[in-house]
């Protein structure tokens, strides 16, 4: 088992900057890999980022290449988003999650745990 809780949303103005946190419980976390997710008013919760159970691979969509960047501490059982450049496009609840398999995953239904979520608003 895995539990998962996220912080680190908040309002920010175009351009700005925000890191989000996710800390993790449970033995698994530093076998599994982890990913980001976000889900905006009305839309489909869609994959943001992902990495692998060492850090030594990621992954991210197109639209947050470049800007944003997934990071993770198995020692301190974290996994980061890293977040700038920030857009109004980029408003959404910021979701936490963890695969059983070790790799990346960019689907929902590959991921075994969830948080609960965190909002970003980018304000223009």
């Amino acid at each position: 088992q895995v539990q998962l809780v996220e912080s680190g949303g908040g309002l920010v103005q175009a351009g700005g900057s925000l890191r989000l946190s996710c800390a993790a419980s449970g033995r698994t976390f530093s076998s599994s890999a982890m990913g980001w997710f976000r889900q905006a008013p009305g839309k489909e919760r869609d994959f943001v980022a992902a990495i692998t159970w060492n850090g030594g691979s990621t992954y991210y969509t197109d639209s947050v290449k470049g800007r944003f960047t997934i990071s993770r501490d198995n020692a301190k059982n974290t996994v980061y988003l890293q977040m700038n450049s920030l857009k109004p496009e980029d408003t959404a609840v910021y979701y936490c999650a963890a695969s059983i398999s070790p790799f990346i995953r960019r689907v929902n239904n590959d991921y075994n745990y969830w948080g609960q979520g965190t909002q970003v608003t980018v304000s223009s």
